[in-house]
């Protein structure tokens, strides 16, 4: 007889019952344990991920501002700072993240600091290259040392970051690892693991719709951003297209196509397309430039003119940088300039230069006339004065010969006027050819030039040793000789004059109001005297040209001396200037760069 158990009886229920509540208490209980050692493993997980995500958003944010620091180096456009800007806000705000997220990790926490000061350096660096790219500041040799610096940092912070993410994959692989080995000593495995799968189902999903909201945020501020961007190039009348070279797959900015004279995406890009509207004087030149992106992977700036459906003409300008990202496609970015307007302008200039020519042809006609033409009839007047004889003028009344003595002095006056007038011209227009001359031998010729009037008012004149310039000799020599016969000019009566000459080399630094910081050097000349001097009030005024502030009668002159100091030493890219105190001298202090 076959024994059949009586699952119907109430013991057998009441033990089937007990049994199966102890094993769902245990199974529970093993679940339990497993979703708390899930949630933790979880929660530890999330921590890497978020620092993870932390040192993304960090790269981000410099590439950003690298980005847009060649972007503006390639068009001048302060548009392209506008993510270089914003970067260091974002840079700062990660960091702070981060350095929360690692407070308890030492390691990480010294990773965090050298990749902070790697970080600076790379935006110091950003700075320096806008620096030297400046066409005031250019420098070729630094900018490529920065640039290829900047290189260095940006590899360096790569590595930093991915050392970082290095620790942070080690430190989930450990609680992986741990996770396993407790799960693997459960007999409910398939069950913990559906658990487990279901919690992090959950946890995903959860992540997922925060996502999805984060990505909304992110789309609607990318659309905005375009929005931008495609109003600036219409009111900024430039482009911007891109060609893959690996797909061979041309795009155009919406406004690409209106500068063409369509609609957006009216056509389909292509090289062959675009030259199509290329004016036929310039295809020739458009196309070989096209082949030399495609086989030199650059494009430098060229000018050629566009041909609208209506026929209308357009003059643009275009150029071109590889980019390639970190998949290795290489793509070219490209701007396109409508420069019509500039061009029109150019033209407009040419003609104002081509009359300002014509007017400098008439100025050097009026130099002929003043220095021939002029100067013949004045010649024939001191001739004819010179002949009237002591016996002559005896005979004549007293007005008369006051008459003839105001004609003589006039007519000296006027030779001496034209002579500066042409002095002062050829200051201005004489070819400047600049030699390496010792200013002491040029010193020497101005003295023997005064000689007369040195003697005259026996003068002391002590001179420091001068150096070896870059000069134009002649106006140098000039340049002397009005400063020093200036001193001597305006002496005190019966006072020996004194004339110190001191030179000294100076830094521009030192003078950022006077001097241009192309030249970081200068040769700073001093001529003092112990003269009459002059209100400081007219230290800037006289060296306008006919600003005299004596009368004729008082000091011989026509007001243009030292007017022709200040235009040679501008000629040579020096500055000068003057003070005084009345009564006790004055100082002529002039800058020549070395």
């Amino acid at each position: 007889m076959k024994w059949i158990p009586k699952f119907n009886s109430s013991n057998s229920l009441r033990v089937i019952f007990v049994i199966a509540v102890f094993i769902l208490l245990f199974l529970s209980s093993i679940a339990y344990k497993h979703n708390q050692d899930l949630n933790e493993s979880s929660k530890l997980v999330m921590h890497t991920y978020e620092i993870n995500i932390q040192l993304e958003r960090l790269m981000s944010a410099i590439k950003d501002a690298e980005t847009g620091q060649r972007g503006y180096i390639i068009t001048r456009n302060g548009r392209f700072l506008t993510p270089y800007i914003y970067s260091r806000d974002k840079v700062n705000t990660s960091f702070i993240t981060l350095k929360k997220l690692t407070a308890d990790n030492p390691k990480q926490q010294k990773n965090l600091q050298k990749l902070f000061g790697l970080i600076t350096q790379r935006f110091t660096s950003f700075e320096n290259c806008f620096k030297y790219s400046n066409p005031q500041t250019y420098d070729k040799r630094k900018l490529d040392n920065h640039m290829f610096g900047g290189r260095i940092l940006m590899d360096n912070i790569r590595f930093q970051v991915d050392e970082m993410n290095d620790i942070e994959k080690r430190y989930q692989q450990k609680r992986l690892k741990i996770y396993d080995q407790e799960i693997s000593l459960s007999p409910v495995f398939s069950i913990s693991l559906f658990l487990t799968a279901l919690i992090f189902i959950i946890l995903s999903y959860r992540q997922i719709s925060k996502d999805i909201k984060r990505l909304k945020i992110f789309n609607k501020k990318l659309l905005i951003s375009s929005r931008l961007m495609a109003e600036s190039e219409v009111i900024g009348k430039f482009s911007t297209w891109q060609w893959d070279l690996d797909l061979n797959k041309i795009d155009y900015s919406d406004n690409q196509y209106r500068l063409l004279g369509f609609k957006p995406n009216a056509f389909v890009p292509e090289k062959d397309t675009f030259l199509n509207f290329v004016h036929p004087d310039d295809k020739e030149a458009v196309a070989k430039s096209m082949e030399g992106i495609v086989n030199k992977k650059q494009l430098p700036f060229i000018y050629y003119k566009i041909t609208l459906p209506n026929n209308e003409i357009r003059y643009f300008k275009s150029t071109g940088k590889l980019l390639t990202d970190q998949q290795g496609s290489q793509i070219l970015l490209g701007i396109n300039f409508d420069i019509t307007d500039e061009h029109l302008l150019n033209i407009e200039l040419q003609e104002r230069n081509r009359e300002l020519e014509k007017s400098n042809q008439e100025l050097a006609s009026f130099n002929h006339v003043a220095s021939h033409d002029l100067q013949e009839p004045l010649r024939k007047i001191q001739t004819f004065i010179s002949r009237v004889s002591d016996a002559d003028k005896a005979v004549l009344s007293d007005s008369a010969k006051d008459y003839i003595s105001k004609i003589e002095v006039s007519a000296k006056r006027m030779r001496v006027l034209i002579d500066d007038l042409l002095l002062f011209s050829r200051t201005n227009t004489t070819k400047k050819e600049f030699i390496k001359s010792n200013l002491n031998e040029l010193l020497e010729n101005a003295k023997s030039e005064l000689t007369e009037i040195i003697d005259e008012k026996k003068a002391t004149i002590t001179v420091s040793k001068l150096p070896k310039l870059d000069v134009i000799p002649y106006q140098i020599e000039q340049l002397f000789i009005n400063l020093i016969g200036n001193s001597l000019k305006y002496s005190k009566p019966d006072i020996r004059p004194e004339i110190d000459i001191v030179t000294e080399k100076v830094s521009s630094k030192d003078y950022p109001d006077l001097l241009e910081p192309n030249s970081k050097k200068f040769y700073k000349i001093t001529f003092s005297d112990n003269g009459m001097g002059f209100d400081s009030q007219f230290k800037e005024t006289i060296f306008i040209l006919f600003q005299r502030l004596h009368s004729k009668t008082d000091y011989p002159g026509t007001g243009i001396g030292l007017a022709i100091c200040k235009k040679i030493v501008e000629n040579h890219k020096g500055h000068i200037t003057a003070d005084s105190i009345l009564g006790k001298g004055s100082v002529f202090t002039v800058f020549l760069p070395e």
